[in-house]
Order: C-alpha cells, then structure tokens, then sequence
C-alpha cells in the first residue's frame, strides 16, 4: 500500500529548480554589460568593478542584483529591461570570469 502512495507522489508535477545559465548570462553580458565592464571583465570605463579581479563579487548574489536592478553611481538600472532570471543569468555570468 505505501508502495502505491509512494509512485502516486513521483507522479505529481514538480516546480523545476530555478538554475542561472551561463550561456544565456554571457550573451546579455555582451549586450549590456562588455561597453563599460570589459568582454573579459577587465573593465574599461574608469570607476567600474573589474571583475577579472574579483572586484565587486565578494558580494552575495542578492546585493549584486539590487545594484543591477536599481543601477549604481554611473551604472543605469537594469529594471525593465532585463527581468529578474536573465539579471541572476548574468552575475552567475561574471563570477566565472576570474
């Protein structure tokens, strides 16, 4: 009998696991981020995080998409422009790059 439960509950519909996608953070990291942050991170524009160096990415994941969501000094606000999952696709992104 609990066998039985036991396969009904495998069968349920399961929320899939929300994972970052590096790919998909590199691609929007060229389209909105290399101008200023660098293609490889070195950045190129004076006063910004060079995250080559690990500058900047000390911070948990949470602080780097409020700065990204409301932007920062020069940084513009990302917030409609790019939604929640694609700002996570990139800072998952950048903290490959060093």
């Amino acid at each position: 009998m609990m066998t039985k439960y036991f396969f009904l509950l495998l069968m349920l519909p399961v929320g899939a696991a929300c994972a970052a996608d590096t790919i998909k953070g590199s691609e929007l990291y060229a389209k909105h981020c290399a101008g200023c942050h660098g293609e490889s991170g070195m950045s190129v524009m004076l006063g910004t995080p060079n995250f080559a160096e690990n500058e900047s990415l000390i911070k948990p994941d949470s602080l780097l998409l409020q700065t990204i969501t409301n932007g920062d000094g020069t940084m513009p606000s990302y917030l409609g422009i790019l939604q929640e999952l694609e700002m996570l696709d990139v800072i998952a992104f950048i903290r490959t790059l060093n």
